[in-house]
């Protein structure tokens, strides 16, 4: 009996631990129960959801800083849902290449094509300002 007892209470406990917390809808507390969820990262959200619900995954992904498509992942196998949905990589938009992400300028540029000439390194500088 008390085997029983003791199983259902910790049953009733598993399945609290797993049950769905909805992004829209939650609360700072109910929001940091999901593992990967801290104060900063239910602070971020709570700011960005200030501007509206989020429509789905890449809506939430796009306004909250610091979640990338892997992040949304694990937070959605820890319990959290948006629109009552899981996270679905298919359905994230591509993403685009960092270059392109990137503004260049100068030096930057041409560091980046691999024209070391164009940037000195720091021992170089030094040198350079040694001599001057």
């Amino acid at each position: 009996m008390f085997r029983q007892l003791i199983a259902t209470v910790l049953a009733a406990f598993a399945l609290n631990a797993f049950a769905a917390v909805e992004i829209n809808s939650a609360s700072r507390a109910e929001l940091e129960t999901v593992k990967g969820v801290g104060p900063g990262l239910s602070a971020k959200i709570l700011k960005a959801r200030e501007a509206g619900e989020f429509k789905d995954w890449a809506d939430m992904v796009q306004r909250v800083p610091g979640v990338g498509a892997a992040s949304a992942d694990k937070l959605s196998k820890g319990g959290l849902t948006v629109g009552g949905a899981a996270f679905d990589a298919s359905k994230m938009p591509p993403a685009a290449p960092k270059q392109a992400r990137q503004r260049k300028t100068g030096g930057e540029a041409a560091a980046a094509s691999g024209d070391s000439a164009a940037k000195p390194s720091k021992k170089a500088a030094k040198k350079e300002a040694a001599t001057s």
